[in-house]
């Protein structure tokens, strides 16, 4: 069982540790991370995040975003998702949302709970469909997303790379 809790600066110590342990899997993308990937400060980071939550302090380069790590049973951060209210241009491909599970904790389970998660919220803010992209070779998130009712919609390719939309239904 897991929950999702909004970043605050109470976790920035087992956010960053979380964020070292992609690297040092040879990671240099965390999916769904809102770019904690990118950013040198936690601090930086925690007030994009934040201000991305409302539609009167998102970047104006982004769109309103819930992101959340997800913590286990015994409180520890397994992953990251976000949710993104809408689309832009750049995201039309990608989709409303992105996700990763630290690598030592997959193959757990937590993707999928995460996902699921992710859908009630996508619910209680009225969207209809979610629209996630993944690459072909990414067989365990297509597997989550297909057990969460994800229905194959379309290929299409970016910097030279094939990835997958996939949809799901929430009415």
């Amino acid at each position: 069982m897991i929950t999702l809790k909004r970043p605050t600066k109470e976790y920035e110590s087992e956010a960053l540790t979380f964020k070292q342990e992609f690297i040092e899997n040879g990671e240099t993308t965390i999916n769904g991370s809102e770019l904690l990937d990118q950013m040198d400060s936690y601090d930086e980071w925690l007030k994009s995040v934040t201000d991305n939550i409302s539609p009167d302090t998102v970047n104006p380069e982004w769109v309103v975003t819930d992101t959340y790590f997800a913590f286990d049973e015994d409180d520890n951060i397994v992953g990251i998702i976000d949710l993104r209210h809408e689309l832009n241009d750049f995201l039309k491909d990608f989709g409303n949302c992105g996700y990763s599970v630290r690598p030592s904790e997959r193959r757990k389970g937590y993707a999928t709970e995460m996902l699921k998660l992710i859908i009630e919220r996508a619910r209680q803010i009225g969207m209809d469909r979610l629209q996630l992209s993944v690459e072909p070779t990414n067989e365990a998130s297509i597997k989550t997303i297909t057990q969460n009712g994800g229905k194959y919609e379309r290929s299409f390719t970016f910097e030279g790379i094939e990835a997958a939309v996939y949809m799901i239904d929430l009415v």
